[in-house]
């Protein structure tokens, strides 16, 4: 018979330091004896023993999580939510079909007619059409703040219930001061829900900077191959009871396979992280010395806005960079520079190992930026090699600008 003190028992459902953070991402999720990885779990019905049992799991369920029905969770689907909860340091998590499916539940879940939200005049664009739409429908007020976060005390008001940020901030990057933000919602009794797919959970902790709800796109970095999509929300102990109701109620579940692929992704995600931030900084570079830009936008160059508080709480970067062309150059210029190019292609996400483009529009925000803005494009700088990237961008902007002098002289 084997000895009590030679069996291994399960590891808890977040890992003891001293282990650094890839090191527990690599453990987080998965068993520690037979299969490495979480077999593949596609299932609908559970069959129970007898009836007792059946109905002592629908009363344990809602304190305990057990295999009860496929929508409730499955081996595949556990394994992901213990990695987020390992990754972004939090209680518990719960999965999306989308990333906008997570945020939408997460503003029902806590918010109620006659409630009032603060939210960044940075937000996802469908987030702000969801307030438009939705919440106005449903009798919740909504009011826009800076993407700094600058002035917000003044903007709460008796009905407040929820500060909702990212950080950083959609396109432009602007970073609050999230442990501020923080002090303002346990000020006046507010949910401080942050969208955090910009770092992904990996380079920057939301929950251990006061948050209460973090929000992540998993079709980006996390599953990190274009190939998936998927929402997550990971949350403290207190928010958790309200989100596990919303997401049972309104019927929020994902597939195994799409678990799978999500988790199997994130076992690489240090690294493929690092090195979309070091091309995007080879790129960055670069682009800072041409004329034909204006300025180049991300937290972690020296000189953003937002790099003081990036380097106070972050821990990297990603491959995001928004560029602004010099004032020789309009909207129509940035559209042929897309078109121009051959190796980023033009679409919709990021996050994956390929590059991307888009041109950018800040007209639907509703507060005045305090810094005029030319023309803008968003560049997603993958996992290519930089030195291909930078010269299709220089034959690009050697093109544009080419362009723009033989209009001049005719």
């Amino acid at each position: 018979m084997q000895d009590h003190a030679d069996r291994r028992e399960d590891p808890p459902l977040t890992m003891n330091k001293p282990y650094r953070s890839a090191t527990r991402l690599l453990r987080a999720g998965r068993p520690h004896q037979g299969w490495v990885n979480t077999p593949v779990t596609r299932a609908s019905t559970y069959v129970f023993d007898s009836v007792a049992a059946w109905r002592d799991t629908r009363e344990r369920r809602e304190q305990e999580r057990l295999p009860s029905y496929g929508a409730r969770g499955t081996d595949s689907t556990h394994a992901l939510e213990d990695a987020l909860v390992e990754l972004e340091q939090g209680y518990r998590a719960a999965l999306y079909p989308t990333g906008q499916a997570a945020i939408a539940t997460v503003l029902l879940a806590y918010l109620r007619a006659g409630d009032h939200v603060l939210v960044t005049d940075a937000v996802y664009e469908p987030v702000r059409r969801f307030c438009a739409e939705h919440l106005t429908r449903l009798g919740i007020e909504y009011t826009f703040y800076r993407p700094d976060g600058a002035g917000i005390e003044a903007l709460i008001r008796p009905n407040t219930r929820m500060i909702y940020a990212e950080s950083p901030g959609s396109l432009t990057y602007d970073m609050p001061d999230l442990s501020e933000l923080s002090t303002a919602a346990k000020k006046h009794d507010c949910w401080l829900a942050v969208d955090n797919t910009w770092a992904s959970g990996l380079i920057y902790k939301p929950l251990t900077l006061g948050a209460d709800i973090s929000l992540l796109a998993a079709t980006k970095y996390l599953g990190g191959h274009a190939d998936v999509m998927m929402g997550a929300a990971v949350v403290n102990r207190r928010a958790w009871r309200a989100l596990e109701r919303a997401s049972i109620d309104f019927g929020q579940t994902v597939g195994a396979d799409d678990a799978f692929l999500v988790l199997r992704g994130m076992r690489s995600l240090p690294l493929r992280m690092a090195q979309h931030a070091r091309n995007a900084l080879r790129v960055a570079q670069w682009l800072q010395g041409r004329a034909e830009v204006a300025r180049v936008l991300c937290p972690a160059l020296p000189g953003d806005p937002s790099h003081a508080l990036w380097q106070r709480d972050c821990t990297g970067a990603n491959g995001l960079l928004t560029v602004e062309l010099a004032d020789a150059f309009d909207s129509a210029h940035a559209e042929r520079l897309i078109d121009s190019l051959r190796l980023f292609g033009i679409g919709a996400s990021w996050g994956g190992f390929e590059s991307l483009v888009i041109p950018v529009q800040l007209n639907s925000r509703a507060l005045l930026d305090p810094t005029p803005r030319g023309a803008m494009l968003r560049l997603h700088i993958g996992l290519e090699d930089p030195e291909d990237l930078i010269g299709d961008l220089e034959q690009g902007l050697s093109a544009l600008t080419q362009t723009s002098r033989s209009l001049r002289i005719s």
